[in-house]
């Protein structure tokens, strides 16, 4: 027995989802890791546990609260609504905002800490030598900052992959919009249909253990180096 249609499906939308969702969360985590390694703020504490809070919340609490957010009765799905663009509740964007939140710390943290090493002596030198921000960012900080960017890429991507518990509160079980690989495999467990969920259960299983095969030893590669 192998994988059917609608295995394929969940694959390519949770390849879809994790892509965009790693690919907005560089650009939004970025600035945020940033100032959280900089700042001195007051704020800075609880703005850090604001982004951490989905490590230890659970991810039903999570789906729950975005469910109520976006819904026809939240504030959120009010607005879209009166936008004309219906709730976000049941859908490929809605899911999207909720990878996003749910897999921000594992973008922001590993930035953070990237930051935070480079120091600020690079910093200062090229102020020195009166470059404006945008190349201080692009020619010092990236080029320094490259190993954590790579990290936090592998982390979030793979955090989405296997996401189940948001997913399923804020997108439910729609075939080709919503269904993603860890719910298909709920639904094969559900129906007792064990050879499918062991396929997909199993790539899901070698999947993770090559991204964090390739994360370790890309990190002991870099500390070899060093």
């Amino acid at each position: 027995m192998s994988l059917t249609s609608a295995d394929f499906a969940a694959i390519w939308l949770t390849l879809k989802l994790a892509s965009l969702t790693t690919a907005i969360l560089l650009v939004i985590g970025t600035p945020i890791a940033m100032w959280l390694s900089r700042s001195r703020s007051w704020l800075r504490g609880p703005i850090g546990a604001i982004v951490a809070l989905p490590l230890v919340l659970p991810p039903t609490v999570i789906g729950f609260y975005l469910l109520l957010v976006m819904g026809p009765h939240g504030f959120l799905g009010q607005f879209t609504q009166w936008l004309g663009l219906g709730t976000l509740t049941f859908s490929f964007t809605g899911l999207v905002i909720g990878s996003v939140i749910y897999s921000m710390p594992f973008v922001v943290q590993p930035l953070q800490n990237a930051f935070s090493a480079i120091g600020t002596r690079p910093l200062e030198v090229a102020a020195t030598l009166r470059a404006n921000p945008w190349d201080t960012f692009f020619s010092v900080i990236l080029p320094l900052a490259r190993p954590g960017f790579v990290t936090a890429a592998i982390l979030g991507f793979a955090h989405t992959v296997g996401e189940f518990g948001v997913v399923l509160m804020i997108g439910g079980n729609i075939p080709d919009k919503t269904r993603v690989v860890s719910v298909q495999i709920y639904d094969h467990v559900e129906a007792m249909e064990y050879a499918q969920a062991h396929w997909l259960a199993g790539a899901m299983l070698v999947f993770s253990f090559l991204v964090l095969l390739a994360l370790y030893s890309g990190r002991k590669t870099r500390a070899g180096w060093s």
